[in-house]
């Protein structure tokens, strides 16, 4: 049984009333959104003090650790590969690294060269390092460096030969375009340093290597509205540059711009392109323009785009859209790649660039693939694959000999093959049937009453397949039911499935997973002492919806980086983005459509509310930390129930996932000491499948 906790801090009550399309609301918890504030630094030492005391006070803490340990103790991680030649650019990290290094091989399994090590800056162990983009002839690596989980990072430029970093660099800010000129003589970049004095400005410049910054050149100007971004690409073959101007918020829409290479500011790129409704991710593959795009395709098509004749009714279709939502793509070779979910597995298609299907990669049933090519300019396609029995291997598919290779080992530490796996349908409130995924360890599967862990996402046509966590591999080990439904919101079933749970329609996510928890216990695998819920992310909002509409069926929940006060979700960082997939709360109808299910406002004093674990850091700025700051607060003069509200609170916790190992393994530890401990299962030392 858990222990009683004393009680939280109090939290002072500043109500803040306002009217809102004739509604009004009160917040009274406003000035926690000052995250800076004396006040609301002193109530974060407070909250630390209340959560910390709670996990020192649970005996199975340390056995959890050395389990956890265990099972992220892979003698090698690789990723992030980039093929230049007969040399291999990658991530890596060695078992017992904080960090991974990034590295050189020469030839696919020849000898490495250590290039960055994030270890050497002196910096402390948050500070992360990854690949940004390499030069054509590889001599340049230019590379991010991100302190805690940020989503600015400075930016550096490796001159590989000489083995020296150049002096010239990006401050720490928001890169979102960069390729070096063919010529090696510099670089184009768009980018915007942390704190500007006009934060909207979005233009590209041609940077001179050994010169000053304030000697760039200005060679596109894209706009300085709010919500636009400027990516840049680069076709060696082809010569050109491309600028693309990305607009989001209610409507979102792409703009290209053509530029020779070698451009100067008095020569003009020319529109090639405008305002291309939905989602437009151009690509240059030998020379020719292609897109991923979903315009006149909800399910996503490949095109080929003539640039001497760009009409959108001229487009050529390299892959035609299927009855399947187009996941992911890459090129390699003369090949596109593409990448299907359905329902919990992945295939990958292959076609040539005249759009004739070559021969397909099988992929096991219940697992994911990730195409992780990050360049276009290889005969290699890279991809991970990953089950909820396997972690992740990188592979190599050589589009000429028709091979797959695995880079790295896989030391596992428990026994792949002791994990069953069961897929079930089960009936919504509106009568839709939803796929399930159910997984725990052997003859266990089958055998009634489990303790269980029930997760989902259901949003941005995101798809939940089977992948591999320690955290997921832990609870089974101990004896866990672990329960992952295909929400609408997503596109396990293909586009209509996302927009069946997107914006007004939100609700049927919700409904989704509080249905799954319902129909796990009608069916005798779980009760409703005995089930725990988590997620984070959009995944946080669904776990906070579901508790403030369901206690009574959640015994205990972790919320991790969530948006929960949706009236005011769009005023911070980048969520305005976000209005196309939830509403704007701007819009009267859409307002009323988010305060119906918004958590914040629908907690209720004097209700039964399961145990909470709310997880988020000052350098979130995806899912501002105020959500968490705010709801902690509520949730804990409001519950009845006597179990705890907690929030873990850590300054250089982020969005991004990019913790040190050691911060990796005491993350895992408190949550699933929390988990285990809220449900009453004891933890048993040595337990592995």
């Amino acid at each position: 049984m858990a222990h009683a906790v004393d009680a939280p801090p109090q939290t002072p009550i500043e109500p803040v009333t306002e009217v809102l399309h004739g509604i009004e609301i009160t917040d009274p918890y406003r000035w926690l959104e000052d995250q800076n504030s004396t006040r609301t630094r002193k109530w974060l030492e407070e909250q630390t003090a209340y959560t910390r005391a709670y996990f020192d006070a649970i005996p199975d803490r340390e056995r959890i650790r050395t389990r956890v340990a265990e099972l992220l103790a892979l003698k090698e991680v690789i990723s992030e590969p980039w093929n230049v030649g007969d040399r291999y650019f990658f991530l890596k990290r060695q078992e017992g690294w904080e960090q991974p290094v990034i590295v050189m091989r020469d030839g696919l399994f020849g000898p490495e060269t250590v290039l960055v090590d994030p270890a050497q800056r002196g910096s402390g162990n948050s500070t992360a390092v990854s690949i940004a983009t390499i030069s054509q002839d590889g001599r340049f690596l230019a590379y991010s460096v991100r302190q805690g989980g940020t989503d600015h990072s400075a930016l550096e430029i490796l001159d590989v030969q000489q083995r020296t970093v150049l002096l010239d660099r990006l401050a720490d800010g928001l890169c979102t375009g960069f390729a070096f000129s063919p010529d090696g003589s510099g670089f184009y970049y768009s980018h915007h340093k942390l704190n500007d004095l006009r934060p909207n400005y979005r233009a590209a410049f041609w940077h001179r290597f050994g010169t000053k910054p304030s000697e760039d050149e200005v060679v596109f100007f894209a706009g300085e509205e709010p919500n636009l971004f400027l990516g840049i690409l680069h076709s060696h073959e082809a010569e050109l540059l491309a600028y693309a101007v990305f607009s989001t918020g209610k409507f979102c829409r792409t703009s290209i711009y053509l530029h020779r290479a070698e451009a100067s500011k008095a020569a003009a790129p020319m529109l090639l392109l405008h305002e291309i409704e939905g989602c437009f991710v151009p690509f240059f593959v030998r020379g020719r323009l292609l897109a991923y795009t979903d315009l006149a395709a909800p399910n996503f098509r490949i095109v080929s785009i003539d640039v001497n004749d760009a009409d959108p009714k001229h487009w050529r279709d390299i892959v035609s859209e299927s009855d399947r939502r187009i996941q992911g793509f890459a090129a390699a070779g003369d090949q596109i790649f593409v990448t299907f979910a359905d329902r919990f597995s992945t295939r990958i298609e292959a076609f040539d660039l005249d759009g004739k299907a070559k021969q397909d990669i099988p992929v096991p049933l219940y697992g994911t693939v990730n195409l992780v090519n990050r360049t276009t300019s290889t005969e290699k396609l890279f991809y991970d694959y990953t089950s909820i029995s396997e972690p992740a291997s990188l592979c190599c598919y050589d589009t000429r000999t028709k091979e797959v290779l695995i880079w790295g080992e896989k030391d596992l530490a428990f026994d792949p093959s002791l994990i069953e796996i069961d897929e079930v349908v089960y009936t919504s409130k509106d009568g839709t049937s939803v796929p399930l995924l159910l997984a725990a360890r052997k003859g266990l599967l089958h055998s009634g009453p489990q303790p269980t862990f029930l997760t989902g996402y259901g949003g941005f046509g995101s798809c939940v397949t089977p992948q591999f966590t320690a955290f997921a591999t832990f609870l089974m080990e101990q004896g866990f039911l672990f329960a992952v439904p295909a929400l609408r919101g997503g596109s396990e079933l293909g586009e209509q499935w996302h927009r069946a749970g997107k914006g007004g329609n939100r609700k049927n996510s919700f409904d989704d997973f509080i249905a799954a928890a319902e129909w796990l216990t009608s069916k005798g695998r779980s009760t409703a002492g005995r089930i725990a819920i988590g997620g984070g992310s959009n995944a946080g909002l669904l776990v906070g919806a579901a508790i403030t509409q369901r206690p009574d069926l959640f015994r205990a929940s972790i919320c991790l980086g969530p948006l929960l006060d949706m009236t005011r979700y769009h005023l911070f960082d980048f969520a305005a983005g976000w209005v196309d997939e939830y509403g704007s709360p701007d819009d009267e109808q859409d307002f009323l459509s988010l305060l119906s299910y918004s958590p914040y406002h629908r907690v209720l004093d004097g209700t039964a509310y399961p145990a909470v674990l709310f997880i988020s850091g000052d350098a979130d700025t995806r899912c501002n930390p105020m959500h968490t700051r705010k709801m902690a607060a509520r949730l804990q003069a409001a519950t009845s129930s006597g179990h705890p509200i907690l929030l873990d609170y850590k300054p250089a916790w982020g969005h991004t996932p990019v913790q040190p190992l050691s911060t990796k393994i005491d993350a895992l530890t408190e949550r699933l000491a929390f988990i285990c401990h809220e449900l009453g299962v004891p933890v048993q030392a040595g337990r592995s499948l």
